[in-house]
């Protein structure tokens, strides 16, 4: 092997773990950090409408289904996703880009996965644009201009990736006080819908939704909600289950990490998930709201759409509609922090591994494209979006925690070059979980994908493939269990 495999790079020799006297507590920052993306409404709205039929599809079987598949699959991202790789971060105080050159070497890590996290981020922000826009437009109105819309998609996505380049810090000292705009969106709705739950029936709100679109067909099984429910979750979640590394960075110890876990994640995503079933299981169980929704699909042909899930138009008639815009409005500010945070980490990654470009450039025309991608509409498929996450993402979080256990518990220390089972795993594994998306059925998808990530990085450590270990001094100073 030549020495200039054998070279450290500079992104690596010139990497300092975050001190000890750098972390905090759980509650400081793993668990506000990860609830401000389950918190976020594109989750929960999402959520009740992401099996075919929309929300006549995932409550086919009652409100029950959806909230079991939400729970099996929140706890997959904090088991299989989260905890090992938070526990690397807390251990080598280290962020992803650098314990990923283990799994996919000092020089694949620039890709992988530093460069993919930094290039998804624009996906993110496409999502962010798209739906936060919709949030502002709800607030004007239907009689709205479609040209104001396009103005506050272009704005959105112009001022997040400014402040993301350079203002986020203002930024973050603010976000979580807006944790609570959602928390508090949900218990009002809730407190309106829940009375009604019980009246909720699950035929009368099948055969409404085919009354309304005959292509609308029958039930689906409650397995197959399931399965839909953990492809969406987990899809979303990906790059947030990578970057449990960066976060576990800022934990004292294991407690911080599970405790931070437990609450950012798994407890928020059933709290902002199982709430708002429960609000749209208790909307179609109130004959009132019913009418309203029925009226306003046969009047206004993108309602019809938005009426088969939690929607702005739901939010309205549930709260009335000057109270409601408000909390539609509300909400979009919310979400307008994550958008600046997607544009910091896409800064970040780039900056690492094209340090030559510029941050404005490159943080520019990802925008850019981000902006296009919500002006065109190709942002409002969250199934689509998230199948591209979840496949690209599944398989790393799936190598890096074999390639952690199999070292014994510890980080092994940056690799040579492109370490070819990490490679293979991410190859094969994103093959699988993209599949979906060119119409083969595979159910949960991004689950599978991380699993034989990790699979095939285990059968190619054992076949002697991996490429041998740069002596890197921060490999052996790693923290021990607490």
């Amino acid at each position: 092997m030549s020495n200039n495999n054998n070279k450290m790079p500079d992104y690596l020799a010139s990497a300092q773990p975050n001190p000890k006297s750098g972390r905090a507590a759980w509650s400081k920052n793993i668990a506000p950090g990860y609830a401000g993306v389950m918190l976020w409404f594109t989750f929960w709205f999402g959520l009740t409408g992401c099996c075919n039929g929309g929300a006549a599809g995932v409550f086919a079987h009652g409100y029950m289904i959806p909230i079991l598949g939400l729970a099996l699959a929140s706890l997959v991202c904090f088991v299989f996703y989260y905890a090992v790789l938070g526990v690397m971060g807390m251990r080598t105080g280290l962020p992803l880009y650098i314990v990923g050159t283990s799994t996919f070497g000092a020089k694949g890590g620039f890709f992988l996965p530093g460069l993919l996290m930094g290039l998804l981020q624009f996906g993110w922000l496409a999502v962010n644009i798209y739906w936060s826009s919709k949030a502002v437009m709800a607030f004007f109105g239907a009689d709205a201009s479609p040209v104001l819309e396009k103005g506050v998609m272009i704005g959105w996505g112009v001022v997040a990736a400014l402040l993301g380049l350079g203002g986020i810090n203002k930024v973050g000292k603010v976000v979580g006080k807006f944790h609570w705009i959602p928390i508090i969106s949900l218990i009002i709705l809730a407190g309106v819908s829940l009375p009604y739950v019980k009246d909720f029936d699950p035929k009368a709100m099948i055969a409404l939704h085919q009354s309304l679109n005959p292509s609308i067909g029958p039930a689906v099984a409650a397995s197959a909600i399931i399965f839909g429910i953990m492809t969406y979750v987990i899809g979303f979640f990906a790059t947030a289950g990578a970057a449990g590394v960066d976060f576990g960075t800022a934990a004292r110890d294991k407690r911080d990490v599970f405790m931070g876990g437990i609450v950012g994640i798994f407890a928020s995503m059933v709290f902002a998930g199982g709430l708002a079933s429960l609000v749209v299981a208790g909307a179609y169980g109130n004959p009132a709201v019913v009418e309203k929704l029925k009226e306003l699909a046969t009047t206004d042909a993108n309602t019809l759409g938005e009426l088969c899930n939690m929607s702005f138009a739901l939010i309205k008639i549930l709260l009335g509609t000057t109270f409601g815009k408000w909390v539609c409005l509300l909400l979009a500010i919310a979400a307008f922090p994550s958008a600046c945070f997607s544009s910091l980490i896409a800064a970040n990654s780039i900056k690492t591994t094209l340090p030559k470009v510029p941050p404005f450039i490159s943080v520019g025309i990802g925008a850019a494209i981000a902006i296009l991608l919500a002006l065109f509409g190709v942002a409002k498929d969250l199934g689509s979006v998230f199948g591209v996450i979840g496949a690209s993402f599944g398989p790393v979080c799936g190598a890096m925690a074999v390639d952690y256990l199999m070292a014994g518990k510890r980080w092994a220390g940056p690799r040579v070059g492109f370490n070819p089972p990490g490679w293979m795993a991410w190859g094969l594994g994103f093959i699988v979980g993209i599949l979906p998306n060119f119409g083969c059925a595979i159910p949960a998808a991004p689950f599978w994908a991380m699993i034989v990530g990790g699979v095939v990085y285990y059968l190619g450590s054992k076949f002697g493939l991996e490429s041998k270990v740069l002596p890197y001094a921060a490999a052996d100073n790693q923290a021990k269990d607490e």
